[in-house]
């Protein structure tokens, strides 16, 4: 029903060379989060974690994610995100 797009996903890991990946999901995305998790982990050297916690948009970030080693966040939406790496 939904394209996550992880062809995308793993492509932006393998490029940066990024290792430890937090997963961010809207509750009704959570119940693919273990199939999220596994081709990431398959597809590339990352560690995939899961934020099973709140999401309530691009404005909810979890802190503390320099403190986890966390070096890169998906946050998965319905909606795409107007963001470039030189700003909005």
């Amino acid at each position: 029903m939904f394209d996550l797009e992880l062809d995308k996903v793993i492509a932006e890991i393998k490029s940066q060379g990024k290792k430890k990946v937090l997963i961010q999901l809207p509750d009704g995305l959570k119940t693919r989060a273990q199939e999220i998790v596994d081709t990431i982990e398959t597809e590339t050297d990352a560690q995939a974690f899961i934020w099973y916690s709140s999401c309530f948009g691009a404005c909810d970030l979890p802190l503390g994610l320099n403190t986890l080693g966390i070096d890169f966040l998906i946050g998965f939406g319905h909606n795409k995100y107007h963001y470039t790496r030189t700003g909005w």
